[in-house]
């Protein structure tokens, strides 16, 4: 975590999530250590209203999404046991993702440790991806019999195909730096050196003029690739 003093800060701590905004930065930091990070019900209200009164009533101007403890998001709580609850579920995690990518924020998502499932997903939407370079990365949702659905909705925006596919059919880890080569993230960093860089990143971020800044911003989010639906034709575990 930054070293730097906190001015005008706000910190409203919920269960498994902490959310802070300091001057024109707002923070949502995983912090459901125990369960490795992964994201619940709870959490995903939480972001999502922070984000949506982002998009009526703006007072920041960069996102950052950290965690805590020595993994980043090891998935998403999957709680549904019937078809309305698991659809609620999916429904509202397409939702967080879709009000990240069209929010007015500029995003960081800063991997400090494994990032897998739903957490590598919704660090991949963010406009800037930092890795710590011991991390692990992946989408191993289809060795227990899950298809992937949300995952291919999107992946194929941010790397061809033909790289993307293999990644969520057989879910094997990935190491940063082969993730930076696909373009799925922005910058491997030295485990020591994450938070210093991701400082950095933020701070040439804020010193931008803010229209040029959201005129770019919104040029390069209108870009898209086929989904990868052909995962959902192969067959899953019982």
């Amino acid at each position: 975590m930054s070293s730097k003093p906190i001015e005008a800060s706000r910190a409203n701590t919920l269960e498994g999530v902490v959310i802070e905004r300091t001057h024109d930065v707002l923070t949502f930091t995983l912090n459901n250590v125990d369960h490795g990070n992964e994201v619940t019900g709870p959490m995903f209200d939480a972001m999502l209203a922070e984000l949506r009164a982002e998009a009526t009533r703006p007072s920041a101007r960069v996102l950052r999404l950290r965690a805590r403890g020595k993994v980043f998001c090891t998935g998403r709580e999957r709680a549904g046991r019937d078809a309305a609850a698991i659809h609620k579920e999916v429904s509202r995690l397409m939702e967080l993702k879709r009000t990240l990518k069209t929010s007015p924020l500029i995003s960081v998502a800063e991997i400090q440790g494994d990032a897998l499932g739903f957490g590598f997903g919704l660090a991949i939407v963010c406009d800037f991806v930092y890795v710590a370079d011991n991390a692990s990365l992946g989408f191993p949702e289809m060795r227990f019999g899950l298809a992937p659905a949300a995952i291919m909705a999107y992946l194929g925006e941010y790397a061809l195909p033909r790289f993307a596919f293999p990644l969520v059919l057989f879910g094997d880890p990935i190491v940063p730096q082969h993730a930076l080569q696909i373009g799925l993230i922005s910058q491997v960093c030295a485990a020591g050196r994450l938070t210093v860089d991701a400082d950095a990143l933020v701070e040439r971020i804020l010193k931008l003029d803010r229209t040029p800044r959201g005129t770019a911003r919104s040029s390069s989010r209108r870009r898209s690739r086929t989904p990868l639906t052909k995962t959902a034709a192969w067959p899953l575990k019982p």
